[in-house]
């Protein structure tokens, strides 16, 4: 029968898959953040981010061809900071942190924004981004 320590101890080693996630990504290490990612991972990027256009993305392949490679082919950077994890229950995550980006057209951002992870036996199963929406819109179209 798992116990109140057990859920600790799993809830701890999810955030350290996260925190680590968020490190190769920060050193652009695309292959560690993708080996965290469960082969069936579904991956939701926030309703209104031009990147939703293909909701939901499924497989790590999907992640990495229908959200990261846009993202570097249309910005000069993207960085992610301020970056907060909230241990959460229930093979869950939460991140808040803000995006910090220049599109390739000059125009910079930085939004606010919430990351949703659910794990599985250490693998993320799903993501749900939510961001403010309205600024990377201005961002692409200004």
């Amino acid at each position: 029968m798992k116990t109140h320590e057990d859920d600790l101890k799993i809830a701890t080693q999810n955030l350290a898959v996260i925190d680590g996630l968020y490190k190769a990504f920060a050193v652009g290490d695309i292959p560690a953040v993708l080996g965290v990612m469960d082969s069936n991972i579904v991956w939701n990027e926030a309703e209104g981010n031009a990147y939703a256009d293909d909701n939901p993305y499924k497989g790590p392949d999907a992640v990495l061809n229908g959200v990261f490679a846009r993202i570097g082919e249309e910005h000069e950077f993207f960085n992610l900071k301020d970056i907060v994890l909230h241990e959460m229950f229930n093979d869950k995550v939460l991140a808040t942190l803000r995006y910090d980006g220049k599109r390739t057209n000059g125009n910079s951002y930085d939004a606010q924004v919430a990351h949703f992870w659910t794990l599985k036996d250490g693998k993320v199963i799903a993501f749900q981004q939510y961001v403010d929406t309205k600024k990377l819109h201005d961002a692409l179209s200004k």
